[in-house]
């Protein structure tokens, strides 16, 4: 454990700058430069986006992105990225990394984690070796990385779950929340996220965001959704929850999700998301636009001259034909993935810009409306198309 541990004045500030209904528009200053909110964070595990330069990540207009404590502790290793510079060097990243706790991927192991009151013992899934975490060395790991967000340890319940098995584990995890802060070394513009667990019941939630609060974060995250429970409970949950959170603090909803689900959840409040959904789909075809989910394996697609949507502000659109993308793809290149996630990430990052236009113009339910209008139209025809077609 480091021996650097000072008091917990910390100036990373969440500013609210326009609200609309529930929604609110904001900056969030760091040592690592502001994010404007709310905003999504693309998912670079370890030490990556995977298929992407970090030059392509900063041109989708990503302000921050995410880290994860379980891969970066097994490979390359806490001390190595520590030894390197740590991770913004590492990954030719100056801007704000938040990090994972590792506490999801590690509860996600099953037989190969053993859980208890100190911590969590578990087996690699690389190569089956022995390790330890406990709030404590979660806290030291995310240190070493130099996470600007260092986020605190907790356990995450897999739903649906009884509600004793639910108020068991979060009364542990807000035990691990109290551990994760003392252990917390205070630096100037660096924060640490409490999690709010309590699966989908009120008086759990209201229990864990009063407990957060008494031990005192610099921003507040909602855990233990987005893992089975479907969207409609998922939105009814953040209905009770954000409330009552602080209003002077930044909300992070982890692991989620869809553009319906970002959409909703601002409206409920929310400021910060990460997902794995726009880097996973573009690996596997998948092109999100503002006419729905399109797959570009499919075969209607391979002589097919335009671009994937006439809105699109990477060169991905600019350059690079349906049919041309579909090709890649069925020949296995590795171009298609990288394009095609390029893609998605610009197109998730134009969708919060044009979100939280929406809050600051007082305009959100307007944009909500029309946004979900164009995305059950699913894709244009050729008479809707505004633009010519590429020239195979």
């Amino acid at each position: 454990m480091s021996d650097h541990k000072t008091d917990h004045a910390t100036k990373m500030t969440w500013v609210p700058e326009a609200s609309c209904g529930m929604a609110r528009a904001g900056h969030l200053h760091t040592r690592h430069g502001t994010v404007p909110t709310p905003t999504f964070m693309p998912v670079g595990t370890v030490g990556t986006v995977k298929g992407m330069t970090m030059d392509a990540v900063r041109s989708t207009g990503a302000g921050i992105v995410l880290g994860n404590t379980y891969h970066l502790m097994l490979r390359p290793t806490a001390d190595r990225v520590q030894k390197l510079g740590g991770l913004h060097r590492m990954m030719d990243w100056p801007g704000p990394i938040l990090t994972d706790s590792g506490g999801f991927q590690v509860m996600s192991l099953g037989a190969l984690r053993k859980l208890d009151e100190d911590g969590v013992t578990f087996r690699s899934h690389i190569d089956g070796s022995k390790h330890r975490l406990t709030p404590e060395i979660s806290t030291d790991i995310q240190f070493k990385l130099d996470a600007t967000i260092t986020m605190a340890f907790d356990e995450c319940p897999a739903l649906p779950a009884t509600p004793e098995a639910l108020r068991k584990s979060m009364e542990m995890s807000m035990r691990w929340a109290a551990r994760s802060r003392e252990a917390f070394v205070a630096r100037e513009g660096y924060g640490q996220f409490g999690i709010v667990q309590g699966g989908t019941e009120r008086d759990l939630r209201e229990y864990s965001i009063k407990a957060l609060t008494e031990i005192g974060f610099e921003g507040y995250a909602i855990g233990g959704l987005a893992v089975g429970e479907g969207q409609e409970l998922m939105f009814s949950t953040l209905d009770f929850t954000t409330p009552m959170l602080p209003q002077d603090k930044a909300r992070y909803l982890m692991g989620v999700g869809t553009p319906d689900d970002l959409l909703g959840a601002v409206m409920r409040g929310v400021d910060m998301f990460d997902c794995v959904m726009p880097s996973r789909a573009g690996r596997t075809a998948r092109a999100y636009t503002e006419r729905g989910a399109i797959n570009l394996r499919n075969a209607r697609f391979a002589e097919d001259t335009r671009t994937l949507t006439p809105h699109d502000d990477t060169p991905v659109a600019g350059r690079y034909s349906r049919a041309y993308l579909h090709h890649l793809f069925r020949a296995n290149e590795m171009l298609g993935p990288m394009l095609l996630t390029w893609h998605n990430l610009a197109y998730y990052q134009r969708l919060m810009r044009q979100i939280r236009a929406a809050i600051v113009d007082g305009t959100l339910d307007a944009l909500a409306v029309k946004l979900r209008e164009d995305w059950a139209k699913g894709d244009w025809t050729e008479d809707e198309w505004p633009m010519p077609d590429l020239a195979l």
